[in-house]
């Protein structure tokens, strides 16, 4: 269409025909002149766009969800990212709170001895040196670590330093077959010396054949001289199992170490050892003994009687006092034969018998004297 006079007055005239269209659309409200023909064009071209939009919408779907990829996959990678530091953040959190209860535990078990320790983690495992039951633990020469030290942690005794570097030190756990301590009963003062079997309970031989000894019983370290390697009063564990004695000169005991060497992580080693032995002061208080429930079962006397107090008369089936049995003699047959008064005889005392009322009978008082007989 060519730009020419005509077609630009029939532009402006378009364009005054609907703004007049609208004024008076506006003005009309709900009463608008031209609301019939708007139904009209709504009725006809309705159904025209729904289907233009049914064919057009999956085509534009796909185009912007093409454009928003890019911002979706960095929205689920930074979800992820902090989904991770979360979990992250909670695991730590919960190792803290652990290695706080064992730190805790171990100097307490220290103040209660007096000794001097040097805190340190485990940081390697014995398979990477060897099939001895070791650990390799991060302190060493530079912290003054020296070889033969005690190690101990919360719950007892761990084992001994047997190799020292620069900043690290390795440890010989005290269930390993090489791992020999002396030990000592608590109460009794059993001697003995306790050898490691790896996952089993430590074998302890006392040098007392005859010794007294029962499951539960506890033991501690004896100590060595100078302390090297190992200090006195550490626990080491509880009797679980005695070989009945067979007269020797010696007896087993089996004692299972408090330490669980399968799950350690915070340890201490001893660098000063106390002024004076601390003897069984380091054992954990013993659990006391659950209160024992005594029950008291009262029979039930037969047909649901009621047990009787003191000056109660028991009860009839009618509510009434229970009238007591007559303990008077029977009366005599009528048809009887009377007997002869002529061979009855007076009744005679009997000896050692007193009168009724607890009164004694005079000494002077001579029996009754035979009546004569009477006739009938």
């Amino acid at each position: 269409m060519r730009d020419t006079r005509e077609s630009r007055l029939l532009l402006v005239l378009l364009i005054v025909i609907a703004f007049a269209l609208i004024t008076v659309d506006i003005r009309g409200g709900k009463e608008s002149p031209v609301d019939g023909a708007r139904q009209a064009a709504a009725a006809v071209f309705g159904p025209v766009e729904n289907g233009v939009a049914a064919a057009v919408d999956p085509i534009g779907n796909a185009i912007g969800a093409v454009r928003d990829s890019g911002e979706r996959h960095t929205r689920i990678a930074a979800l992820e990212k902090e989904n991770a530091e979360l979990k992250a953040r909670l695991g730590s959190d919960d190792r803290n709170r652990n290695r706080i209860r064992e730190l805790d535990a171990m100097l307490k078990t220290a103040g209660a001895g007096q000794y001097g320790i040097k805190g340190a983690q485990v940081i390697a495992i014995g398979a990477a040196q060897g099939f001895s039951w070791t650990v390799t633990i991060d302190v060493g020469a530079r912290d003054g670590i020296a070889r033969d030290m005690t190690v101990l942690n919360g719950s007892g005794l761990v084992g001994r330093v047997t190799t020292v570097g620069p900043s690290t030190s390795t440890v010989l756990l005290a269930n390993d077959p090489d791992f020999t301590v002396g030990t000592r009963m608590e109460k009794s003062d059993e001697l003995g010396f306790a050898t490691g079997q790896g996952d089993r309970p430590l074998l302890v031989q006392l040098l007392n054949g005859k010794a007294k000894v029962k499951a539960g019983d506890r033991l501690v370290t004896f100590g060595s001289r100078a302390d090297k390697p190992f200090v006195p009063g550490v626990p080491v564990g509880e009797v679980v199992r005695v070989d009945p004695a067979g007269g020797g000169l010696t007896r087993n005991i089996y004692v299972r170490p408090y330490v669980g060497f399968t799950k350690l992580d915070i340890v201490g080693v001893v660098v000063q050892a106390p002024r004076s032995d601390p003897r069984d002061m380091v054992l954990p208080q013993k659990p006391k003994p659950a209160p024992t429930v005594t029950v008291t079962v009262t029979a039930t006397p037969p047909g649901n009687a009621q047990p009787q107090t003191a000056g109660e008369q028991p009860l009839g089936q009618d509510g009434d006092p229970q009238a007591k049995p007559d303990l008077q003699a029977p009366k005599p047959d009528p048809r009887a034969p009377k007997p002869d008064p002529r061979n009855q005889k007076p009744p005679q005392p009997q000896p050692n018998q007193q009168p009724p009322g607890n009164q004694q009978a005079p000494q002077d008082q001579q029996p009754p004297q035979d009546q004569e007989d009477a006739t009938p």
